[in-house]
């Protein structure tokens, strides 16, 4: 549609410049003038033959009239105008469209057209609100635990990509990763002034990709971020309109990421041979591949149900309990509030992620089994420290399949009767009787929770921030 608007735009606007009415064109190329008002106005798509008739009537290259660029800044407006009163958020409003007629001054016309942008900007940054990423995500967890946490296609394209620069064994180069950009056209180029809201920035019109300096603590982090950033492009991803599409995106990106770190035909080897030694650990197809914990524990979330036979469930916890990420599909009952979200709910004191955070040697994984009301599990858990907090990553398994795993000899056995609230939630009676009402106590608030994410084209991402940073870097000779 847009396209044959275009069009339509540029023949009238090279008919009114050779000063020809449509009864005139029309008796010249043999067609009736409601014909031409109707390819003028992108409602009939005219045939070449009518096209290569009309250029030449008007002394123009057909080429011309083809272009789908708007031949004046007026004729722009009119083409956003139209574009803008086709969208869901304009038609939700059961408003009659504005119709640009000559009546319409060129000011009136950019006041509508401003209106509507503002329009669509503000249902933007509606949808980012806490409750609507709450529900998008929880959706997203529910889709991906039908797919088994796995995604064939890109699982594909990592492998062809791998392929195309030689990469066979072993973990990936730093230089691999330089290389996979440059196939793409881009430059890996490392600086001290990223936004703050930004992780990375594609230049798409320089080739440029901005990372954080090179010296940063964990290589895995910038090979991880630079390749997220090349997945944008061969995903072919465009500017999301929903918070769904961007936490979707956002997930194909770090999937894409995950299976180049780890590729498939060698993870699949390593895990498989493990499994045939009764040896699987996840803190060994960490070190085989120079990644983070939790990304070997979520990669083997991509792979075990779909290659391995086994299905499985994986949670990072904070130090307090709460869950910062988790997945399932081995019957596990995840923390939920009332809407199904999970994040930020609290895991039972007696499951791993939380038992392993007493222990003093933390150097190891720590194994245990947990009855719970679905039934027992094996679970190995490490625990990790940020820059704000102290967290767990558990990888688990239900019982009969925890013979594949190192740690299965352990004697650690708990029991969770959650979501029951006597399980771990309610204090003992005689502490409650004994401090009820005697105590006051000044809650931490992590300020986050009030702080809202600035709202940008992309969710969390200050634009103005951006466009600084990228005009800044335009011009430096980076």
């Amino acid at each position: 549609m847009s396209e044959l608007a275009a069009i339509g735009h540029r023949i009238r606007f090279f008919r009114n410049r050779a000063g020809m009415t449509l009864d005139q064109l029309g008796a010249a190329v043999g067609v009736a003038p409601s014909q031409l008002s109707l390819a003028e106005n992108g409602k009939r798509e005219p045939r070449l033959s009518l096209l290569s008739a009309i250029a030449s009537e008007l002394g123009v290259e057909l080429s011309d009239l083809l272009d789908e660029s708007p031949p004046t800044p007026r004729a722009a407006l009119e083409l956003e105008l139209d574009r803008l009163q086709r969208s869901p958020v304009f038609q939700s409003l059961g408003l009659p469209p504005v119709r640009p007629s000559r009546g319409l001054t060129d000011e009136a016309l950019t006041t509508v057209v401003g209106l509507q942008r503002e329009l669509v900007r503000r249902e933007r940054q509606a949808i980012a609100t806490p409750e609507e990423a709450r529900r998008a995500n929880t959706d997203l967890r529910l889709h991906m635990r039908t797919l088994n946490n796995h995604l064939p296609d890109i699982e594909d394209l990592a492998e062809r990509e791998l392929k195309a620069v030689g990469h066979v064994s072993g973990a990936l180069t730093h230089r691999s990763v330089s290389r996979m950009a440059e196939r793409l056209g881009f430059e890996l180029v490392h600086v001290n002034d990223l936004p703050h809201s930004a992780r990375s920035v594609i230049d798409l019109e320089n080739g440029r990709i901005y990372l954080p300096p090179a010296s940063i603590p964990g290589g895995h982090g910038l090979r991880s971020m630079a390749l997220q950033a090349m997945a944008h492009r061969l995903l072919a991803h465009e500017v999301p309109k929903t918070y769904a599409e961007f936490l979707l995106q956002r997930l194909q990106i770090n999937y894409y990421a995950a299976a180049c770190l780890m590729p498939r035909t060698q993870s699949v080897e390593f895990l498989t041979q493990a499994k045939a030694e009764r040896n699987i650990a996840v803190e060994d197809f960490r070190d085989a591949f120079g990644v983070t914990h939790e990304a070997a524990g979520l990669r083997f979330t991509n792979l075990a149900t779909a290659y391995l036979d086994m299905t499985v469930h994986f949670l990072r916890v904070n130090d307090d309990g709460a869950v910062h990420k988790g997945y399932e599909n081995d019957g596990l009952r995840l923390p939920l509030d009332v809407t199904g979200s999970m994040e930020g709910q609290f895991v039972c004191r007696f499951w791993s992620a939380r038992v392993a955070f007493t222990r003093v040697n933390r150097t190891t994984e720590y194994y245990q089994y947990t009855d719970t009301p679905e039934g027992t599990f094996f679970e190995a858990t490490q625990t990790g420290t940020s820059a704000a907090e102290e967290f767990s990553i558990t990888v688990g398994v239900p019982f009969s399949q925890s013979k594949w795993f190192r740690g299965r000899e352990t004697t650690n056995r708990t029991v969770s009767r959650c979501p029951d609230a006597d399980c771990c939630r309610r204090p003992e009676p005689d502490l409650s009787d004994r401090w009820s009402g005697k105590a006051w106590s000044s809650a931490k608030l992590h300020a986050h929770i009030l702080s809202p994410l600035p709202s940008g084209t992309f969710p969390g991402v200050d634009d103005r921030e951006l466009y600084e940073f990228l005009e800044a870097h335009a011009h430096s000779g980076d």
